[in-house]
């Protein structure tokens, strides 16, 4: 790769950094052909953006975007493809429990979340459980119509026996 193709390829990654800040780091070495081949196409109906990359190119890449991708660096070693994730930051570590099943390629090295680093292959789960931006707003709708819900059906309970109890008032005064 001549010096001009690797300014190009770092000018692409850095853009493509830029759309997709969030992205899982992993190993692929080891896989065959046809197993990569499978794990491109389930990451392409979902979306996602699968790519190989040389470590040194990926580095000038994420120091070129921001200085808090620094913290990716230590696991940028051997084989690395980057798979960037879209609105929902979990779906790439779903897809990549599901496609594993028991098997460990592609190795898990890191994730880069809303600027939080996830390295190790311990923190795959913790990745995959982060919830998207819509169940967030659902949970905290829920939360706030729990309370007016509660009351509206103290009014209405309570409004029945009030109701009867000026029934009784006034069958008294009668």
């Amino acid at each position: 790769m001549t010096r001009e193709e690797k300014h190009i390829l770092v000018n692409e990654l850095t853009e493509t950094l830029k759309q997709h800040p969030n992205f899982l780091v992993l190993d692929t070495g080891g896989m065959t052909v046809e197993k990569m081949n499978k794990f491109r196409r389930v990451c392409f109906q979902s979306n996602l953006k699968v790519q190989v990359v040389k470590n040194s190119l990926l580095k000038k890449a994420l120091a070129a975007v921001d200085s808090s991708y620094e913290a990716v660096f230590p696991v940028l070693k051997e084989n690395t493809t980057i798979v960037f994730a879209n609105e929902n930051l979990a779906e790439p570590a779903k897809i990549l429990k599901d496609f594993r099943n028991d098997a460990e390629l592609p190795k898990f090295k890191a994730a880069y979340i809303e600027m939080s680093v996830y390295a190790g292959e311990s923190s795959l789960d913790a990745v995959a459980s982060i919830k998207s931006k819509q169940e967030v707003i659902g949970e905290i709708i829920g939360l706030l119509q729990s309370p007016m819900a509660n009351l509206l059906g103290a009014l209405q309970s309570s409004g029945g026996t009030i109701h009867s109890l000026l029934k009784t008032i006034e069958e008294k005064n009668q």
